[in-house]
Formats: structure tokens, C-alpha cells, sequence
């Protein structure tokens, strides 16, 4: 049940919670306790027969003084007890989006990456923000209303049944169809809520993808295409919303026929029992006014209810992303960046993702500390997937990864990433400054080391010739730089990481030759005393590397110098000559030599 899983979580909230509820019921009693005032005034005119005269007090003109008096008091405790519930009830919507926000941010980040590929950003973009704002918006009214509303029914059925049991139980007939209404509307409405809040997810997830792909979009001139999926979309979560509010706008006009029977009831039963003498005048016009005050609130509770399956339906979905199981334990041994000398060793190493051929089948090989390793092959060799096992985005289902003869497994994830430099092919650059984006690593860099990292990077020129040099915003993802501009500015900012381990992962693919040969010289000199791990379609990126593996099918085909696999005359050898020129790509697929038939 999602309200008892809300208060499971909020239960450090506890004290904050009963001093709000507290604060709504007292505002509640002195908001009842003018009507019945009002009924002791009219027994002063017309008898001066009342509580007041009981004390001692017989002049009517007294007591009416004394009722004013009382009148202001209540009215001024009544308006500081609604300041007080209505400030305790908004800080703790504020407080409590602003924690389920981050402790569910911060489990996410904590998921492996297999849940990120299973799911759209739209989605989590939607319960992150849409959905905890949803529940913010029931804290700040909704549950004070059903709060006062309770507090109502208890408080005025007390006095009418101290006033006229008879006339009470005709007045409060109405109630358990009122209640046992609510609760069908309940359970009707609970799913077609959950419906509606998938749908705007959907919409949020649409619309996500199109400002990230809008580049794509313009240059396929699916601008049209686009927006008709955007209309079925919204028109999805219309439809969705129309049937909750279908089912909604029939319970208030149920509620109403339940109000006029109790009303009614009260002034005909309590009217003949006042004009027979067996009733108060002023009694008689206290039930008047409460049986309003006791019945129409309830028809207010229809739309609190709608609030609070919202509500609940949106508390459902971030919460579910707080319960979604850690798959991945990157608690470990703690690491230092001192400690690390560098030495990878794959023993073994088999993995696959859900539903596919295995990506490594047995990989085994040791990177020595210091050096250089490349790895090449044809896309689904499982390249890539070799750098997410170093960097522990996955975990191998058989075999070992050891960084120094320790298992990657038993170290700190975070700890392991820190000391490991990483440059993909398509590096994530954020809306901001050049300098934000190098420094990103540890913004407390000083500008030196920053402007150090770009030239190392052989960035420092491009960036020194934006319109304001290194305090240039590049706009997200880097969209106001070129492809090479962007690979260059995150190249930088995992020099300035300064790592025990560099990984590069196509680092070099969207840069023109004249660039990558400038990179390649920086890198020479960027690799010195550390361990690089070069991922490369591009042979003439890794012509110097201490060591090459060529991989297949997830295998390690064949392995050595550059001068030593073309010597081989294998795999290595064919893709050489397929990129230099010298033999066509189907000969080289076909494992055969520029000359074979």
C-alpha cells in the first residue's frame, strides 16, 4: 500500500507529522466553536437561559459581551492554528520531496548499468521530478483536508449528540454512504490514476528524447512525424485522465443528495422538536448551521480523495525506484591512488547481457603496469564490454578481473573508478563552461592545471579562440562544439583526473588525422608511468602500443606488437592492409590475403 510504505519512509518525520495533524484538528475546533456561539446568542435574546446565566452571569447585555469576547478569542486562536498547520504541513511537503528526490537519485545512481539500458531517461526524468511534485502538492491541502474532515465528523457528531441524540442519528445517517462512496471511488480510481501517471511519463520520455535527437530530427525532416507522436501521446494521457475524471465528477453530485437528506432531516425532526418546547431555539440553530458544517465538507472529499490517488499513485512510482534492487555491490575495500601500480589481469572473464550470444567467452590476458595495451576487432568483439568490467559497470559472471592481483570485485567501486581515467567514444559533456567541463573531475583544480590538461589534450588553442576562452559555455553535450572540440575537452578532463589507469574507448574517432596525430603525441607523453588501455578501429591509433589484442567473438584471436602481428600474417595483418589500401575489405573478412581469387 503506497500511503503505508510513505509513512515507512517518513518516519523520521514522525514528530513533525502529529504536531502538523495536531495544529489541524485544534484549528478545526475553534473553527466549529463559532456556530455554537451562535446558538448561545440567540438563547440570550429570546430566553437569557443559557451556560452563561448558569455562572452568575444574568444580565442578557453581559452575556452577549461575553460572547463577543469569546468570539474574538476563538477567531484569533483559529487563525493562528491555521498559520501553524499550514506552515508545519507545506515545510514538511518541502522537506519531504526535497529527501524522497535525493535518496531516490541517489539509489538510482547507485544501480548497475543494465537498469539504465533497460530504461528511458524520460521516465526517470518524470518520477523524479513530475512525480514527487505530485505528492508535494497533496502534503501542502490534501492532508489537512482529509485530517479536518475527520476531525469534523467526530467533533460535530459529539455535539449533536449531546444536543439531540434523535436528531443526530437522522443527521449523521448520511455519513456511511458518504464513506463507503469514497472508498469505491478508491478503489476505482487507483488504477485509472496509475494509467494516467504512466502516460504523462511516456509524454515526458517523448519529449526527452526529442530536444537530445532534435539534430536528427531537423535533418531527416521528421519534424511532422515528431509531432504527430507527441499529439497520440498527449491524446493517450487525455483519454487516461477523462476516464478518472468520468469516474470523479460522479461522486460529488452523489455526496450533494447525501448532504440534502441529512439537511433536511435535521430541519424537520429538530424544527417540530424546537417548536414543541422539547428543544432550544438556540439549540435548534446550532444542529441548523452544523449539519452543513458536518455534510458539505464531504463533498470536498471526492477531490481530496482525487488528490490523494494522485498522490499515491506518483508516491507508488518513486518508491519503487528506491526499492529496485542494488544488482551490483560496489562496496569494497577502500583504494588509493598511491596504491595503484597498474596491472590488469583478465583471467577467464566470461560475460553476456540479458537475451544475447556471449560478448566475452574466456578472455584471458594481463595488461602489465605501465604499458600500453590496445584492443581491436570487429564491432560485438566485446571490446568495449572489457572496459565496463574494469570500470565495474558490470561484474563477469565467471572468471576474475584483478587490478594488482586484487579482485576488482572486492575493491570500492568509486574508489576503482577514481583512480581510472575514461575517454569514450561519445563522452557526456555538460551545459556549461569549458572549464567547468575539464575541471569537472575536481572543480577545485586551479586554472593552471586546467590549462595544463587542455594543452596535454591539445586543446588549448580551439578553446582560447571561443568567443570567452576557457569561461565559454559549449551548451549541452557540448552542441556548440565540433565532434573533435568535444572528444578533445573530455580527453582533457581525464588527464586532469591525473589516473593510475587511462581508458580510452574510440577516444580518438571524431577527430581528422592532423588532430589525432597531435592527440597521439600528447598521449605519448600522457601515458608515461601509467597503464592505457586503448579501444581502436582505427589501427594507425595504436602502431606504438606495448601490446595488441585482437579480439573475436569474445576470444582473444591473436596478440603482440604491431610489427609482430603483421609479421603473423593473421587477423591483424588483413585489417592493416584493408586500412592502408592494400586488400579489399571482403578478403580481409574472409581471413584471405589482396591476391586470392
Amino acid at each position: 500500500m503506497p500511503l503505508a510504505r510513505l509513512l515507512a519512509y517518513a518516519r523520521r518525520h514522525r514528530g513533525t507529522i502529529w504536531a502538523a495533524s495536531a495544529c489541524s484538528i485544534i484549528n478545526k475546533i475553534f473553527d466549529i466553536a463559532p456556530e455554537v456561539l451562535i446558538g448561545v446568542a440567540v438563547d440570550v435574546v429570546v430566553s437569557g437561559r443559557t451556560p452563561l446565566s448558569r455562572l452568575g452571569i444574568a444580565d442578557r447585555g453581559a452575556q452577549l459581551a461575553v460572547l463577543a469576547a469569546l468570539t474574538v478569542l476563538i477567531w484569533v486562536l483559529e487563525s493562528t492554528f491555521q498559520y501553524l498547520y499550514q506552515l508545519r504541513w507545506r515545510l514538511l511537503a518541502q522537506t519531504l520531496q526535497h529527501e524522497l528526490r535525493l535518496d531516490a537519485w541517489r539509489h538510482v545512481q547507485r544501480l548497475d548499468m543494465s537498469w539504465f539500458e533497460d530504461r528511458r531517461a524520460g521516465d526517470l526524468t518524470a518520477a523524479l521530478n513530475d512525480d514527487v511534485n505530485q505528492l508535494e502538492r497533496f502534503l501542502d491541502n490534501g492532508a489537512n483536508s482529509l485530517i479536518q474532515t475527520a476531525a469534523t465528523v467526530v467533533l460535530i457528531g459529539g455535539i449533536f449528540f449531546w444536543i439531540a441524540p434523535q436528531v443526530a442519528v437522522l443527521a449523521m445517517a448520511p455519513i456511511p454512504f458518504i464513506v463507503a462512496g469514497a472508498f469505491w471511488y478508491e478503489r476505482r480510481a487507483e488504477p485509472l490514476y496509475a494509467a494516467v501517471r504512466e502516460r504523462a511519463a511516456l509524454i515526458s520520455a517523448r519529449l526527452s528524447g526529442d530536444v537530445s535527437g532534435i539534430a536528427t530530427i531537423k535533418s531527416f525532416a521528421a519534424e511532422e512525424r515528431e509531432l504527430e507522436a507527441v499529439r497520440r501521446d498527449s491524446l493517450d494521457y487525455g483519454e487516461a485522465n477523462a476516464r478518472a475524471i468520468r469516474v470523479s465528477s460522479a461522486f460529488i453530485p452523489l455526496i450533494r443528495m447525501a448532504v440534502l437528506a441529512g439537511f433536511v432531516a435535521t430541519l424537520i425532526v429538530g424544527g417540530r422538536m424546537a417548536i414543541a418546547g422539547t428543544l432550544a431555539v438556540g439549540s435548534f440553530g446550532v444542529l441548523v448551521f452544523l449539519t452543513q458544517r458536518l455534510l458539505w465538507p464531504l463533498t470536498g472529499l471526492a477531490e481530496t480523495v482525487d488528490q490523494y490517488q494522485r498522490a499515491m499513485a506518483s508516491t507508488k512510482r518513486v518508491l519503487d525506484l528506491l526499492d529496485a534492487p542494488i544488482a551490483l555491490d560496489e562496496r569494497g575495500a577502500r583504494l588509493s591512488r598511491a596504491e595503484v601500480r597498474g596491472e590488469l589481469r583478465f583471467e577467464d572473464v566470461r560475460f553476456s547481457y540479458p537475451g544475447r550470444e556471449p560478448a566475452l567467452s574466456g578472455i584471458a590476458l594481463t595488461v602489465p603496469a605501465g604499458t600500453t595495451a590496445a584492443f581491436v576487432g570487429a564491432t560485438g568483439s566485446g571490446k568495449t564490454t572489457l572496459a565496463k568490467l574494469v570500470l565495474r559497470f558490470h561484474d563477469p559472471q565467471a572468471g576474475i578481473v584483478r587490478l594488482d592481483g586484487r579482485a576488482l570485485t572486492t575493491l570500492d567501486a568509486r574508489d576503482l573508478r577514481a583512480v581510472i581515467g575514461f575517454v569514450s567514444q561519445e563522452s557526456y559533456l555538460f551545459h556549461g563552461t569549458a572549464r567547468e567541463n575539464i575541471a569537472y573531475g575536481d572543480p577545485s583544480k586551479p586554472f593552471a592545471a586546467v590549462a595544463a590538461a587542455a594543452k596535454a589534450a591539445e586543446a588549448h588553442d580551439f578553446i582560447s579562440a571561443l568567443p570567452q576562452g576557457y569561461d565559454t559555455l559549449i551548451g549541452e553535450r557540448g552542441v556548440k562544439l565540433s565532434g573533435g572540440q568535444r572528444q578533445r575537452l573530455a580527453l582533457a578532463r581525464a588527464v586532469l583526473k591525473d589516473p593510475a589507469i587511462l581508458l580510452l574507448d574510440e577516444a580518438t574517432s571524431a577527430v581528422d588525422n592532423e588532430t589525432e596525430a597531435a592527440i597521439q603525441r600528447s598521449l605519448a607523453r600522457i601515458a608515461v608511468g601509467r597503464t592505457t588501455l586503448v579501444i581502436a578501429h582505427r589501427l594507425s591509433t595504436i602502431v606504438k602500443a606495448d601490446r595488441i589484442f585482437v579480439l573475436d567473438s569474445g576470444r582473444v584471436a591473436e596478440s603482440g606488437t604491431h610489427a609482430e602481428l603483421l609479421a603473423r600474417g593473421g587477423a591483424y595483418a588483413a585489417l592493416w592492409r584493408v586500412q592502408t589500401g592494400t586488400e579489399t575489405v571482403s578478403a580481409a573478412r574472409a581471413g584471405r590475403g589482396p591476391d586470392a581469387p
